[in-house]
């Protein structure tokens, strides 16, 4: 499974975007149920972006959701602070 996370907005207004393959992985299993629960969190209707708040998208597969840090999940914000330090 590749998952991808794009961060976008902050008080610098930069982007940042991270990929990683589940396949090699120790912790494939429960990166893979991050990423199911992930996509099936319905974002709240009518989200505004927060200014200077951060702005997401996770792809995994052909599957993406777009999602504002307000409303994150507790699923969504773990598996997004796994994939963006993954390649730092």
């Amino acid at each position: 499974m590749l998952i991808t996370v794009t961060r976008t907005g902050g008080f610098a207004g930069g982007e940042q975007t991270a990929s990683l393959e589940t396949e090699c992985r120790s912790d494939r299993i429960d990166l893979e149920r991050l990423a199911e629960s992930a996509l099936s969190g319905e974002a709240p209707a009518g989200q505004d972006p927060v200014p200077d708040g951060f702005s997401y998208v996770i792809r995994v597969d052909s599957k993406l959701v777009e999602l504002q840090d307000l409303y994150l999940t507790e699923d969504q914000r773990q598996l997004i602070d796994t994939v963006l330090a993954a390649v730092t």
